[in-house]
């Protein structure tokens, strides 16, 4: 064979071989990612916790029915602004004000037998009692010492013994009858001091009755005990009450108390005198401010959720939250200013550790970058982005994670970098 032919042959073959072998490689390349990438800013971040509440009057006045029986005359309207005294409604105590009269006679009647049993009985029953006993004590005396007199005659043969005898006899009737007035006497002095203490229980009885008719004929008439709201006024004319039923229920409500429902884990972040806003779906473009004030004390079960029930103030000028309706809570627990921050989105965990992946020149062509894994430690956060205390600074290119897994040393391609403040910050607002 020629040996420029063969040269010819073996140089083709080599670069064949060549041209296979960079093939071989290139097939074997992996692609390289195209990913977004941001620089951490410095903002003021404001930590908050959301949950859902209800408004409650902070002091509420609730009017019950003290008796049973029907509306006679209605004077307001519920949502009606009312001053103290005024009329609100008049209950019919009709039969209260008859049972107040026969109850007030009891009284003077359980009054005036306390009287005479302080004073040692009735008047005419103990003159009675103590007149008939003197007599029979005198009648006795009489008797006896006419019945010494006989003796001595009797013994001087001055008088007979039928005389002594008659005498005898009648001294023995009278001092039986003055046994018997004796034992009615003590008698008549155990009763009137039994008669003192059951007329003094008898007095204070029909006292208390009477106070209590008392106040259900005066609350026949229902007046407003504070100036305030009508916020629940459930009864008509003519409606039929029972005691214990609900005739009005009025607060002031320019400022109120929102009992929110927040979460066991979140209870720990709570604190007085933090910030809260109060949202209302009733009223979409409106909210109110205000301040937490008692700080749950206990977890308690609500529906599926494990709650401490948070108490807080809030202002409520307008009048336009009502008592009872469901709202949105939004409590600001923490705040920071001027504070670096990244999205929510590039923060990556691993075994309890917190860490971004940092961009970092890999020296090649075509722009190419690669991965740096880097631990940082995290402060607060809130719905978009997290404080970063330590392992970043800001001029740091943090990646944002896209549709290829993120790992160390991966080279990269960027496509399009942004600030932090462009991910949009809420600032809690």
């Amino acid at each position: 064979m020629d040996r420029r032919l063969r040269n010819r042959i073996l140089f083709f073959l080599l670069g064949a071989g060549i041209l296979a072998y960079v093939l071989v490689l290139l097939s074997g390349r992996q692609p390289v990612a195209k990913l977004s990438a941001v620089t951490p800013t410095r903002e003021n971040i404001i930590s908050s916790v959301s949950s859902n509440g209800k408004v409650e009057p902070i002091s509420p006045y609730i009017i019950r029915a003290q008796l049973d029986t029907f509306v006679e005359k209605v004077a307001v309207q519920e949502g009606q602004q009312v001053r103290k005294g005024q009329l609100l409604l008049e209950l019919n105590v009709k039969d209260a004000a008859a049972l107040l009269a026969e109850a007030r006679v009891r009284q003077l009647k359980a009054q005036d037998d306390f009287r005479a049993a302080s004073t040692g009985g009735r008047a005419d029953e103990a003159a009675r009692v103590t007149g008939d006993l003197a007599k029979a004590i005198a009648q006795r005396d009489r008797l006896q010492r006419s019945q010494d007199a006989l003796q001595r005659l009797v013994a001087q043969q001055a008088a007979t013994s039928d005389e002594l005898a008659a005498n005898q006899l009648e001294l023995t009737k009278v001092q039986s009858e003055v046994a018997r007035l004796t034992a009615a006497k003590q008698e008549f002095d155990r009763s009137v001091h039994l008669a003192s203490a059951s007329s003094s229980l008898q007095v204070q009885q029909a006292q208390n009755e009477v106070a209590a008719l008392e106040v259900k004929v005066r609350d026949g008439r229902i007046t407003a005990p504070a100036d305030g709201t009508l916020y629940s006024f459930p009864v008509r004319q003519g409606d039929f009450v029972k005691a214990g039923d609900l005739l009005a229920a009025m607060a002031d409500l320019h400022k109120v108390r929102v009992r929110a429902f927040v979460d066991e884990p979140e209870i720990g972040s709570l604190l007085p005198n933090q910030p809260v806003r109060i949202l209302w779906d009733a009223l979409p473009n409106r909210s109110w401010q205000g301040l937490t004030e008692i700080i749950p004390k206990q977890v308690v079960q609500r529906n599926t959720r494990s709650v401490g029930e948070l108490l807080c103030s809030v202002n409520n000028d307008q009048l336009e939250l009502l008592p009872n309706v469901n709202v949105n809570v939004r409590i600001n627990s923490q705040e920071r200013d001027n504070v670096l921050v990244v999205p929510r989105g590039t923060i990556a965990s691993e075994g309890g550790k917190r860490f971004v992946f940092v961009v970092k020149s890999a020296g090649l062509a075509g722009g190419k970058k690669v991965l740096e894994k880097r631990e940082i430690q995290l402060g607060i956060a809130d719905s978009a982005h997290y404080e970063v205390v330590r392992g970043i600074g800001p001029d740091d290119l943090i990646a944002l994670p896209g549709d290829t897994d993120l790992h160390d040393g991966m080279h990269v391609k960027i496509v399009n970098t942004e600030s932090t403040s462009t991910q949009g910050h809420p600032n809690g607002q």
